[in-house]
This record gives C-alpha cells, structure tokens and sequence, in this order.
C-alpha cells in the first residue's frame, strides 16, 4: 500500500481552515493526533471548533503565519485567486503544500472509496449513505460538505477501509479522487464562470467515473440525457438506480429530489450487501443536513422557518417544489441571496422560472464571493425578470438594497402559518436567525 503524504507529516498548517472541506481534513488530523495550525480571512463557529478540539488558529492568510517547523500545508484553491504570491513562498521555504482537492487524493488512494459527484445534491446524497452506512456497523470515515445534524459535524472518523467524500466538480477538482463506487446525481449547466459549455461539463464527469477501476461501480440515473452520454465505453460496472426508486419512503426531507438521492443510497447499499429493509429504515430516521431544507424554528407570530443553500435554478426550483408539496396552499416568502455576479447573469432566465411555487420572493444583494463587481447584472434586474413572468400586478419579487431591509419587511409583513425559507449559498441565513430572536 502506497504510503500518503498525510501519514509522513505530524505538524500541518490549513489556510483558509474555514471551508467546509479543509476544515473537514483538519478534523481528521487532529483525531490522528497530528499537530493542527492554521489561518483563514475570518473566524467562524468552524474554526472556534477546531480552536476547541486544539487546533490553533489566526486571522489573515499570511506566510508569516505558517509555523517554522510545519510538515505540510493544505490550502483552499481559492487561495491562488486571493494571494497568488502565497505559492511561491512555500516553494522558496521548501514546505511541501497540497490544494485540498490533492489532500483527498491521498486519502482516498488507500481507502474503498464511494465518492458522490453531481451538479446537485451531492451533500444531502452522501450525508444519507453516511447513515445507511454507520447504521449497518460500517463505520465509515466521512468528509460531507455541510454539517451532519446528528454528529454536528462535516466529518465522521471511521475504523474501517471505507471511506465516503463529496466529490466536487469545480474546476476538475473531484478528478484527484480514486473511487471504487462513484455517484452522479444529475449534471446541470452550472460553474460556467470555469466551464465552456454543457459538453465541458459532461467531459469532466466522463473523465471522472473513468478512473473507476473494472470491479468498481458507477450508480446513477442512466437515462437522465445528460447523464446517458457520459457512461458510453465505460470499464465499471453500471448501475441503474431507477430499478431502486421507492415511493412509498416517508423521508424526513420532502420533494421527488430527495426521492432520487435515496434511490442512488440504495443502490449503493445494495452493492454493499446491506439488507434493503435497514436501510430504508435508515432513510427515513435521516434529519438530513445543516441549510439542506432545514427548520430553523418557529416565530412568536407563528411564522415557520426554513434555511436552504440552494444557489442554481435547478435546486431552487426542486427545494420550492418540495416545500409546495409538504405545505399545500400556506403562504411561502422567500428571502433569496443570488449567489455570483456570472451565474446569475448567465441563469437569469432560469432562475426567473424557479420561483413559481414562492408566493413572494425578497431578492438580496449579490453576494460577489470570488468575483469582481459586474454593473449589467443585479438584484433588481432579477426581480423585475420574476416580475414579468408572473405579472406586476402580483408584486411576486422585490429586490431590497440590505439584510436590513429585508428584516424590516418580514416583521411588518409575515404572519402565523406563513413560510419563511431564507435561500442562497452565502450568509442570507442569518436573516432567518434574526427573525427568530
């Protein structure tokens, strides 16, 4: 068995120790008893945890924060878009550095690894085989991107060969992974700031399942159109997770979404030789993950709250959906975030459409992330998008200039029974929080 850089190194130093994933590896460092230090632009109720668990950590990004006698560095890749000079200081020191995506590579070479990919769904996907799995006795070690509401954590240290991970697309990061059983759960027309087209993505995915080796598995939706193309001359063996769909399962999570995330779970259970009863047993006892659907409370008023981190049309359009099903004909406010200046620009038309069963939508600032301020695209042009396709008249969407503002509205205008779901992958939950005070 090859030997990872991971177990070689005793002192390891994580910038941007923040992230969901990089600080799912600095977990497991420190349950390894490794020596942890790291740094990353703000502090975080994550990085207060791995302060607790006894990581050290500072503020800022700087090489000067490195410690002397540091083995490895682990690094988000946005790093190289923040700090490019970073780089060339750790190769003038010497010190060996991996992007998080190559710190996964090192995991999941020694481990049986089932890595689930896709545009959308990948989280809630791998958080449930988690379940399944550490239900059955597997005892997995897990890297999710969100929090498991029942570990309240991102990361699970398991005992035995398997390990599960999130496997993300973005610019080709999820090909350092080597799976024996890989997952997509869709393919969808997003990251098109790094993408070319639908036929670069569906590249990228066919690149993927290929590094599954011939007595390895490949379980998706085989007839999705965009999915059939990409499992042509395929070495794995296929399989179809439609033969594996249950309607009849009373998840937790509603939305035929999440009935086709389970059938994925299913199958892999299936591959595992788990008994099919447990395992649904298992799906239905799922609470699902943080800012996946997730109930925050319910206001003084009478107000129910939700959280999601739906940022695509595709997931905004199928969490809406989900909760139209599961709250018939109540009232449902959404308070969105668009996510990017390029995906909103690019999926305008898309996420106009998305908001059909929102009876409101109270459209936030764009949250810019790792782009440059774009003047052509913005909130109140989204708005006024969502307002021509449903009618002026209705004043479906309006486009505020703060969170304050947003609050100010909701206090004065939700009532008992209504549904409040704070939407978007950047802080709009804290409106919700607020709410609920």
């Amino acid at each position: 068995m090859e030997k990872s850089l991971l177990e070689g190194s005793k002192n390891i130093h994580f910038i941007g120790m923040g992230g969901i994933g990089v600080s799912a590896i600095a977990r497991m460092m420190l349950a390894e008893g490794k020596h942890v230090s790291g740094s990353d632009i703000a502090r975080s109720e994550i990085t207060d945890e791995l302060q607790k668990l006894g990581a050290s950590f500072q503020v800022g990004q700087s090489a000067d924060m490195i410690p002397g006698n540091t083995d490895l560095v682990i690094y988000t890749p946005a790093v190289v878009v923040y700090d490019p000079k970073l780089l060339d200081i750790l190769k003038e020191k010497k010190i060996m550095a991996l992007t998080y995506p190559e710190a996964l590579h090192e995991i999941s070479k020694n481990k049986y690894t089932i890595a689930v990919s896709g545009t959308h769904g990948k989280t809630t996907t791998t958080a449930m085989i988690a379940q399944v799995m550490l239900d059955a006795g597997l005892d997995p070690t897990v890297i999710v991107g969100s929090f498991l509401k029942d570990q309240k954590s991102n990361f699970i240290a398991g005992k035995s060969k398997y390990f599960i991970v999130e496997a993300c697309e973005y610019r080709r990061s999820f090909l350092n992974i080597k799976p024996k059983i890989a997952l997509i759960t869709n393919i969808d027309n997003d990251h098109l700031d790094y993408y070319k087209d639908m036929e670069d993505i569906q590249n990228a995915f066919k690149e993927f399942i290929t590094e599954v080796p011939k007595d390895g598995f490949v379980v998706t939706h085989t007839k999705d159109k965009m999915i059939a193309p990409v499992l042509k001359n395929i070495s794995a063996q296929i399989i179809d997770s439609e033969k594996f769909i249950d309607e009849t399962l009373k998840l937790k999570a509603p939305g035929k979404h999440n009935i086709q995330n389970a059938s994925l779970v299913l199958a892999v259970a299936s591959i595992l030789g788990i008994d099919g009863k447990n395992a649904k047993k298992s799906l239905e006892n799922f609470a699902g993950t943080w800012r996946r659907f997730e109930y925050k409370g319910t206001t003084k008023k009478g107000t129910i709250v939700y959280d999601d981190y739906g940022h695509h049309p595709t997931e905004v359009k199928a969490t809406l959906s989900g909760a139209r099903e599961f709250f018939g004909t109540k009232k449902i406010v959404v308070a969105f975030q668009p996510h990017l200046y390029s995906r909103t620009k690019l999926l305008i038309n898309d996420f106009a459409h998305a908001f059909v069963d929102a009876d409101e939508v109270l459209i936030a600032p764009i949250y810019a992330a790792r782009e440059k301020f774009d003047p052509t695209v913005s909130s109140k042009i989204l708005a006024e998008k969502i307002n021509d396709l449903f009618g002026q008249a209705s004043a479906k969407a309006i486009d505020f200039q703060s969170f304050e503002e947003i609050e100010g509205y909701l206090r004065k205008n939700l009532e008992k029974d209504d549904v409040l779901i704070t939407m978007g992958a950047g802080d709009i939950y804290k409106i919700g929080e607020d709410i609920l005070k």
